[in-house]
C-alpha cells in the first residue's frame, strides 16, 4: 500500500490518512450523538436521573457544563485532527494515545454497564472503536512516509 501517487513529492495526502481523517470525524459525531441520546433518549436519561438527584435546576445546570465541555474537547480533537492530516507527527502522537485510551475506555465501559436497553453499551463504546481504528492508519507505511517528509513546525 503505498498512497495516493506521489503523495510525498506532490503534497498530495496518502489514503491512508484521509481514512485516519474520515474516522476521526465519524468518531467526534459519534461522541456527540452518544452524549445526546444518554442525556435525552435512552432511558434511563442523564436528565431523568440528575433531575431525581438533583433537581430540574441542577440537572440543567449540569447538563449545560457537561455539553460545555462536550463541545471544547471535540473542538480540540477537530484542531489535533487537522494537523494530524496535514502531517504533524505530534498530532499523529496525540491521537494514538487517544486511541489507546478509547480502547481501554471502550473495555472497561462494556464490563460496568447494566442498565438501559442492551444494545446500548453497543452503542455508547462504538464512537470509542472508531478512535481506535482511525489509529491503525495513521502508523501504516505510506502514513509514516508523509509524516516524515513535512517539516518540522506548528
Amino acid at each position: 500500500m503505498t498512497g495516493t501517487a506521489g503523495s510525498s513529492t506532490t503534497g498530495a495526502r496518502p489514503k491512508e490518512i484521509e481514512a485516519a481523517w474520515l474516522l476521526t470525524l465519524a468518531a467526534v459525531v459519534g461522541q456527540a450523538v452518544v452524549w445526546v441520546l444518554g442525556a435525552f433518549v435512552v432511558d434511563p436519561t442523564g436528565l431523568d436521573d440528575m433531575t431525581s438527584v438533583s433537581g430540574a435546576d441542577a440537572a440543567a445546570r449540569q447538563l449545560a457544563l457537561s455539553g460545555g465541555v462536550l463541545a471544547v474537547v471535540l473542538a480540540g480533537w477537530l484542531a489535533v485532527a487537522v494537523k494530524m492530516r496535514a502531517g504533524r507527527g505530534w498530532a499523529r502522537v496525540v491521537l494514538g494515545f487517544a486511541g489507546a485510551l478509547c480502547l481501554v475506555a471502550a473495555a472497561t465501559d462494556f464490563s460496568m454497564s447494566g442498565t438501559g436497553p442492551a444494545a446500548w453499551p453497543l452503542l455508547a463504546c462504538l464512537p470509542d472503536l472508531v478512535t481506535a481504528a482511525a489509529v491503525v492508519p495513521m502508523f501504516l507505511p505510506a502514513a509514516r512516509r508523509h509524516f516524515q517528509a513535512r517539516p518540522r513546525r506548528a
